[in-house]
């Protein structure tokens, strides 16, 4: 038995949640589901997004579900999603991009895992006006997180016997702060290439990257970069795979994890029973590995996968006409 944290969230997220817990029950694996609130829609009750009871019962857990928050554009109060990152120090946002229906992928040999530093950059949200015309944000990068988030991103090259990291960049405009970054993940690749010379490293100005993605995807596979960077590289990663309703992602720290669909809250056919569980149920299949449920996460990626690629049971934004409860039977009947 497992104990985790589930935070539905807002708009779809009670709806997929469900559904994802449902499969995860037919796989037979034994959750003890620990369910807590957060989002726009407990401002009410709770006078924040964010109650002090969720940090509680991750910390406990030391692993946590999250269906999608949404977060006011330009007023309100700050991301949820940032403040979970910032206040449980998950450094790590990892976005494997990997085809698992070829009729949705722009290319079928993609195979890329984008790790974004989670806490500092642009996101750490010191900002503020200069007079009325003008208004200024700090970007904040150290040696410590970048150094952090280039060993975790090789550690993981190592264990899954990847070929090749990428660092992405912009050190030759930002000379100081994106130099300071690639100037630790060439200390980090150095020290990993001893002992690892099979890994190759190289790095990449990411304008470049990001065209790199679009024409010759093939040729990547662990990308590591600050924090902005990687929310857009992993969004048009996500593009090339199918879209963001099949694009997992994960936050992790020194010893918490949290695993979460990164798509919206989609408050437009939020209870209407239209919603694609997918994302959220291949961030579950990294849960369940993180678990050491390897063939249950296993077969309910493969279960997934025989769904996407038949195309007779898909939700709109897939293409098809399918309800929520329709496709999470679809996929429970190929378990």
């Amino acid at each position: 038995m497992h104990n985790v944290t589930m935070i539905a969230g807002d708009g779809i997220g009670p709806e997929i949640s469900e559904a994802v817990a449902k499969i995860i029950e037919a796989a037979g694996v034994k959750i003890k589901w620990e369910k807590v609130e957060a989002g726009a829609g407990v401002m009410d009750k709770y006078g924040t997004p964010l109650p002090e009871k969720v940090f509680e019962s991750i910390r406990k857990n030391k692993v946590a579900l999250k269906g999608p928050i949404t977060t006011p554009v330009g007023s309100g109060f700050r991301s949820v999603n940032v403040a979970i990152r910032k206040e449980l120090n998950l450094y790590a946002n990892v976005r494997p991009l990997k085809v698992h229906a070829k009729n949705f992928a722009k290319d079928e040999n993609i195979d890329m895992v984008v790790f974004r530093e989670n806490t500092e950059g642009l996101y750490v949200g010191i900002e503020h006006y200069v007079g009325d015309e003008a208004a200024e944000s700090i970007k904040i990068i150290t040696r410590r997180a970048s150094r952090k988030i280039t060993e975790r991103a090789f550690e993981y090259a190592v264990r899954e016997d990847r070929k090749k990291v990428t660092a992405v960049h912009k050190a030759n405009i930002l000379k100081f702060s994106d130099g300071l970054f690639l100037e630790e993940a060439r200390k980090v690749a150095e020290k990993y290439q001893k002992t690892n010379p099979e890994i190759k490293f190289d790095d990449k100005i990411v304008d470049n990257m990001c065209m790199q993605m679009v024409q010759y995807p093939e040729q990547y596979d662990v990308l590591v970069m600050p924090n902005l960077y990687g929310d857009i590289v992993s969004d048009l990663g996500a593009g090339l795979i199918g879209g963001l309703g099949l694009a997992p992602g994960m936050n992790l720290g020194d010893e918490i994890a949290v695993f979460e669909a990164v798509h919206g809250s989609a408050p437009d056919i939020a209870g209407q029973n239209k919603a694609n569980p997918i994302a959220l149920l291949f961030s579950s299949v990294l849960m369940l590995r993180h678990l050491g449920e390897t063939e249950a996460a296993d077969r309910i990626e493969n279960a997934a996968a025989l769904v996407l690629n038949k195309g007779e049971v898909l939700t709109e934004d897939l293409g098809g006409s399918a309800s929520t409860d329709q496709i999470t039977e679809a996929i429970i009947s190929e378990l």
